[in-house]
């Protein structure tokens, strides 16, 4: 049985679900947030220690304007109503990707990560305006800047996730069998199990049958 440590998460299909009840795509966001809810619960009873949820792209800045305020207000609410349940619950939460928000936000933010810094039960890394391609770009910068060797070991030590294990799977919901620019490095070795769900719809004992059958899956690794 392989043990997980790690699961990240591409969140899709929160507009076309909130399109497909008749309504707008930002009620579809609004309902995707109780999704994020039930996976973190499932994930501390499944005694998972990291959770990487993709919540903004960078390619998603050419989303419409009302949209994007929206999902940042609906963040910040989220935080300001949940992160001392977070807190309780030993949960840390680490924020990655370029920080370009409102004051505001990036003020809760900050608030967010240093409350819950000691925390050890699950770290949640929140990808926002992340794009694994910049990424590589300002690792490899930092390499030039330290004039260090261009080897893998160094370049992982200049990724946001330098002290983050690579995750064990990635699970994409929404019926879209694509990596949208999401951890590239860090996903060379992940099993990646793409869902046809979207993400309100997905629910813990998808997610339970998800990890089961990870377990049972055979890695290689290169060898045979």
């Amino acid at each position: 049985m392989n043990p997980i440590n790690h699961v990240a998460i591409i969140m899709d299909g929160n507009g076309r679900w909130g399109l497909k009840k008749k309504k707008s795509r930002n009620f579809g966001h609004e309902k995707g947030l109780l999704t994020v809810e039930k996976i973190i619960k499932e994930s501390l009873k499944n005694k998972i220690k990291y959770l990487t949820l993709f919540a903004f792209s960078t390619e998603n800045w050419k989303r419409p304007k009302y949209e994007i305020s929206f999902l940042f207000s609906l963040l910040e609410k989220f935080l300001k109503e949940k992160i001392n349940d977070l807190n309780k619950n030993n949960i840390k939460l680490k924020i990655i990707g370029k920080r370009n928000f409102s004051k505001r936000l990036n003020k809760i933010l900050y608030i967010s990560e240093k409350k819950t810094i000691e925390n050890k039960k699950l770290q949640i890394n929140l990808a926002l305006n992340y794009g694994s391609k910049s990424e590589l770009v300002y690792a490899f910068k930092g390499l030039k800047k330290k004039k260090q060797r261009i080897n893998e070991t160094n370049i992982k030590k200049n990724l946001e996730t330098s002290n983050i294990p690579d995750p064990d799977l990635l699970i994409r919901t929404g019926n879209t069998n694509r990596l949208s620019n999401f951890l590239l490095w860090q996903l060379a070795y992940s099993e990646i199990f793409f869902e046809k769900k979207l993400w309100p719809d997905f629910n813990e004992k998808d997610y339970n049958k998800v990890l089961k059958k990870f377990k049972k899956t055979k890695r290689n690794f290169g060898n045979i």
